[in-house]
């Protein structure tokens, strides 16, 4: 009976004991990247009214970072097929210091452009970590399963999501007009613990799991497919990259332009009033949303889940649109909470059977996330003059994503 538990655990080890410690060493990698996209979220304003910059301008912020994972995503797979996940991990925690204390030189210039450049290499360094880690959660534990780690591993990124505004909003929003180190101190508060984080992860021994070929790790339904086939003639993997490229387009405008809608939405709101709302109007619900996921997936198949929350959020961007005062601000927060499970979600989805190949696809998938390089750009040019406008165009990736999860996840 005490082994029939055992096994029922998500962190089983099929060698024995458990795979709970490394699930939670990998875990604070998320809570560390969340962190470092939450900030994002606030240095759009920033940059807006500190360099003069439109809304459509000020998405060089997110076309900085995002921009990196469709060029690092690959060779960071390539990497790790190599040299193995901890190498890996360690080498993005080495580039994400690296960018982080590189904010301290670029203070000193008067453009954003040095600003771009440091937040284009802590990304590469986020890349490196999200190819390593995402697919490591998965396989730490039985493999039907793996949506639920995922989504446990998220709920930490979750919590990074609300910090990062929440501490955000106060250095840099509230910092006195023409501070020069307000873009610095989150930085250096960054670059600090990934540094400690680094030395833990070079003396710590994490197990290096080899993927099985498709033919014999896939169960019934999915053991046809062929050892050696493409991943791009995966067709479940293919809509799942497309998936991944929409929710990133979707996920990112919202995020980056959460503060103009709701200043927009109530003049009387200021700018530090906002970056709160987003933490704890939108990315709180998100973290709950996250950590909440992994939970529901126990009781439900996690396409389903997908599709409900994907329509759901369809239905709260077209209230967002409607631009109708506090209930499009309550459609837009809880937006955020049922955006929580679909990366991970299309992540361990697109993932499903592909065996050996499991490294090289998720590499694509991590890739996938330059998908919001654009989407900030877009809606601040669609919302320039009207925020609520712009919002269409995550309501479109919505759409697509509930088609996803009800039909187009099946592995062929």
């Amino acid at each position: 009976m005490k082994n029939k538990e055992k096994k029922r655990s998500i962190f089983f080890n099929p060698e024995g004991g458990s795979y709970l410690f490394p699930f939670i060493l990998i875990s604070s990698l998320f809570l560390m990247w969340g962190f470092a996209h939450g900030l994002l979220d606030v240095l759009n304003k920033h940059f807006q009214e500190a360099f003069t910059m439109s809304k459509a301008e000020s998405g060089l912020v997110q076309f900085s970072t995002y921009i990196a994972y469709g060029l690092i995503a690959f060779p960071a797979g390539i990497f790790m097929r190599k040299y193995g996940y901890k190498k890996g991990i360690i080498l993005g925690l080495i580039v994400y210091a690296i960018g982080a204390f590189s904010f301290i030189p670029a203070a000193y210039g008067t453009s954003p452009e040095p600003f771009l450049v440091a937040l284009f290499i802590v990304a590469c360094g986020l890349c490196v970590l999200e190819t390593a880690a995402n697919p490591y959660s998965t396989v730490l534990g039985p493999k039907e399963s793996a949506s639920r780690r995922l989504n446990l591993s998220q709920s930490l990124n979750g919590l990074g999501w609300v910090l990062g505004p929440l501490i955000g909003g106060h250095l840099i929003l509230g910092a006195e007009a023409g501070d020069a180190t307000a873009l610095t101190k989150p930085y250096i508060l960054i670059g600090s613990c990934v540094l400690v984080i680094t030395v833990i992860f070079f003396f710590v021994k994490l197990p290096d799991i080899k993927e099985v070929s498709e033919n014999v790790a896939d169960s019934a339904p999915t053991a046809d497919i062929l050892p050696q086939k493409s991943i791009w003639k995966h067709k479940h993997f293919v809509l799942a990259f497309i998936a991944q490229i929409m929710y990133m387009i979707a996920q990112t405008g919202i995020f980056a332009l959460f503060i103009n809608y709701v200043m927009e939405l109530d003049s009387s709101i200021s700018k530090v009033d906002a970056s709160r709302y987003l933490a704890f109007g939108g990315m709180f619900l998100f973290m709950i949303g996250r950590l909440s996921g992994s939970f529901l997936m126990a009781r439900f198949e996690a396409n389903k889940l997908l599709a409900v929350y994907a329509i759901t959020c369809a239905i709260c961007m077209a209230l967002v649109v409607m631009n109708i005062g506090f209930i499009s601000l309550v459609a837009l927060c809880i937006c955020f909470f049922f955006m929580s499970i679909m990366f991970p979600t299309i992540y361990a989805l697109g993932l499903a059977g592909m065996g050996t190949q499991t490294k090289k696809a998720a590499s694509f998938l991590t890739m996938a996330v330059a998908g919001g390089a654009f989407s900030a750009i877009m809606m601040g040019a669609v919302g320039e003059e009207n925020m609520a406008i712009g919002f269409i165009i995550p309501l479109i990736c919505f759409v697509y994503i509930s088609f996803f999860g009800l039909k187009g996840y099946k592995v062929r």
